[in-house]
Parts: C-alpha cells; structure tokens; sequence
C-alpha cells in the first residue's frame, strides 16, 4: 500500500518534526500504515533534516518496523521458556503448513508458553491449529 505522503507530514509536524522523536515518528508511521515503506522514509528524513541512513539504522534494528505489509503477522517466542514446552516443533508445524512466522526472543507471556503474538494479540498455549484459525480469523 502506497503511504499517503500527506499523512507521513502530518506525523512529523505532530512531533515537531524533531529528529529526537524518530522513533514515535516511525511507530505512528507503522501504525497507521503497517509498515514503514522507502517512500515514507524520504519523506521522514525530508521533514526532520536527517539522513536516509539515519533512519536506515533505526528501522533495520528495530524488528518490528517493516518496509511493507508481506511481513508474516505471526510472532512466534522461541526463547528458552517456550522452547523447553514445544516452541521448535510448533514452528516446524507451522512451517510444514505454509505458515510463516517470525522468531522473538521473548513475548512476555513465559508461564503460558508457547508464546505467539498476531498483531497486537498475544496468544499463550499456542497450538498450531490454534494460529492457523486465528490467523484465518484475521
């Protein structure tokens, strides 16, 4: 999805257009839409005087910002609490089934793990069925 630029200079100008405020700045731009595309970046960089580089190194680091919405919107912990209850065969499940997801290192949720997150939701006791209808649910 094309960003609509006039939106991008609408964050910025809420923030000021401070470059100390690049990373709210990226996390509306995501929020609203979805990802962070190159298109939104120039258009960043425009408004808060820093380099493309700049915010390059920001949306690189960061895992959650992405450069368009093919990103998977599955979240799958595989950090050592939810590998100990399952976490590597879930993800070999949700493999064998054209499921992709992405790895974290942590979602919080230990005590219920497998630890999934789709979207905002995060899902304790994860099953690969349970993902699978929840992400038709989606």
């Amino acid at each position: 999805m094309p960003h609509d630029i006039d939106v991008v200079a609408k964050i910025c100008a809420h923030h000021n257009h401070d470059p100390a405020a690049l990373l709210e700045i990226l996390h509306d731009t995501q929020e609203h839409f979805g990802c962070v595309s190159d298109e939104a970046a120039r258009r960043i960089a425009q408004d808060l005087n820093i380099s493309r580089a700049d915010i390059h190194g920001v949306r690189s680091f960061y895992g959650d910002f992405t450069r368009d919405t093919d990103k998977p919107k599955l979240k799958l912990c595989r950090a050592e609490a939810c590998q100990a209850v399952g976490s590597e065969e879930l993800a070999r499940r949700l493999s064998a089934r054209g499921i992709a997801s992405e790895t974290i290192y942590c979602l919080g949720n230990c005590a219920l793990g497998p630890a999934a997150m789709i979207g905002k939701r995060l899902i304790g006791r994860a099953s690969a069925e349970l993902l699978e209808a929840e992400l038709a649910d989606d």
